[in-house]
């Protein structure tokens, strides 16, 4: 993990200087407030600042709602009948806002999500740092056979290490480019917004992301997964741990009812009746495709 010495310090500035608060915090991320948590070999995630609690997500439901909920159930079981039920708004009273530093293969990944606020670190500006992702040797792997954007077995021996040298000396040989290119000590150069392009992919940048609770919640539920990418789901996992002691009881539900359910089509909820009953149901009797089947098969199981 590398934060520079101005962030350092103005991360202790932070922390020598607490302010007292009349609005609503929760202290199991306060805990999380000024640290940065590690990910991948320099990057980190860490919180700058955020907005509500579960009582947030409550109360903006009750508004919706109108009186007499309170009787009804109780917060947690409110918060989880709204997930349950795809009430979406109440959690876009909670927001969050992360100073991510992060490769840029995988900036431009996340920021298929659109539903966030973004400011980056601006190479046009400033000169990026001598800082490229380079990939533990169980993380190198071969194209997967079976699926067009994922990995298959990890490279082993001499090929594993002739591509860890491969990425080592190409990044290192572009960003020797890109300083030699750079106008700076009174030669004329190249301005930082072209010198830039001839970076790799790999190299580290930084940006502030702001989100509300709903919005990160299908960030997560996407890229947490076991099928994400694995750099971009480390980032996904160390945010989940803040979200977890954010909000937990929001967190239980989204780990219930989206991490841990699956959706299933009006086809697949027949089969399951027709199952029940006692018949035997196969892809040519269920109406469904080979790939649904096969999804459907990978949930449930053959009761055979």
């Amino acid at each position: 993990m590398s934060l520079s010495p101005e962030q350092l310090a103005e991360i202790e500035e932070s922390r020598q200087t607490p302010q007292p608060t009349l609005r609503a915090v929760a202290p199991g991320m306060e805990q999380h407030l000024y640290k940065a948590a590690p990910v991948l070999d320099h990057g980190f995630v860490r919180v700058i600042d955020y907005m509500g609690d579960d009582s947030a997500i409550v109360q903006a439901a009750r508004v919706s709602y109108g009186k007499g909920t309170k009787a009804v159930q109780n917060d947690e079981g409110l918060i989880r009948y709204l997930m349950r039920h795809w009430h979406s708004t109440p959690f876009e009273m909670c927001e969050i806002k992360l100073h991510v530093k992060l490769p840029v293969f995988v900036a431009r990944q996340w920021i298929r999500h659109r539903t966030a606020n973004v400011n980056e670190y601006s190479a046009r500006y400033s000169i990026l740092d001598r800082e490229f992702y380079i990939p533990a040797p169980e993380h190198l792997a071969a194209q997967s056979t079976i699926n067009n954007q994922g990995r298959g077995e990890v490279l082993q021996g001499a090929e594993a290490a002739r591509v860890l040298e491969v990425l080592k000396t190409d990044a290192g040989r572009a960003y020797d480019h890109y300083e030699e290119m750079l106008s700076q000590d009174g030669q004329a150069g190249l301005a930082r917004e072209l010198a830039r392009m001839n970076l790799p992919a790999n190299v580290y940048t930084q940006w502030y992301w702001k989100v509300d609770l709903h919005n990160l919640f299908h960030f997560l539920r996407l890229r947490a997964d076991a099928h994400a990418q694995y750099e971009i789901r480390v980032y996904a996992d160390a945010i989940a741990g803040m979200v977890k002691d954010w909000v937990p009881a929001a967190y239980g539900a989204f780990e219930d009812y989206r991490m841990g359910g699956v959706n299933v089509s009006g086809k697949g909820v027949e089969v399951l009746r027709r199952r029940l009953a006692g018949e035997v149901v196969t892809q040519e009797n269920s109406g469904m495709s080979k790939g649904e089947w096969r999804e459907f098969e990978g949930v449930f199981g053959d009761p055979g």
